[in-house]
């Protein structure tokens, strides 16, 4: 890309919807490729007077990890996702009635034009939004690890049991392997 929607101002949001276990997904129902879907809001004028001036700012959204699958290859956002984002999003704005707008780390970010310029316009909305920060909970490794595996080992036990009912069933209709 040459920069010029960047370099005019005009990019006013990117926010990617891709699935974030897959290299590609359909976003939409009516998405005809498999291909991440990233959604661009264009702005003629982020100085209009109606919000903060926005000029020389684009706002990334990666709502990747947002939402639940309802089948192998679509994901739906609950209204209360729906809801942050688009909260987000007017607060970014500075619309009346909002909150303040803050990065969030893994979710959302205002970028200025030259950072964007500086990664050679690339436009994945990870890059710059980064990860969410990790909560550390203080349990040593060891301690946790004993204690995963512990859980490891049940759930081992616990699918051994079902298979053997489940031939057991298998069986008994009249079906071997």
């Amino acid at each position: 890309m040459d920069g010029y929607l960047f370099d005019t101002n005009a990019v006013s949001v990117l926010w990617n919807i891709r699935h974030p276990e897959h290299d590609t997904v359909k976003a939409f129902f009516t998405s005809v490729s498999q291909s991440p879907i990233c959604l661009w809001f264009i702005a003629r004028n982020k100085k209009n007077g109606k919000f903060r001036d926005r000029s020389g700012h684009t706002f990334f959204i990666d709502a990747s990890k947002m939402g639940i699958l309802i089948d192998r290859i679509h994901r739906d956002l609950s209204d209360e996702e729906i809801d942050r984002i688009a909260g987000t999003y007017h607060a970014w704005r500075g619309e009346k009635g909002t909150s303040k707008y803050e990065d969030i780390p893994g979710f959302c970010k205002s970028i200025e034009t030259e950072e964007i310029k500086d990664h050679g316009y690339v436009l994945t909305p990870g890059r710059y939004v980064g990860a969410e920060e990790i909560k550390d909970d203080r349990i040593p490794f060891e301690e946790k690890m004993a204690e995963l595996s512990a859980t490891l080992y049940q759930q081992f036990d616990k699918a051994n049991q079902l298979e053997a009912t489940i031939k057991k069933n298998l069986e008994a209709l009249g079906h071997r392997g």
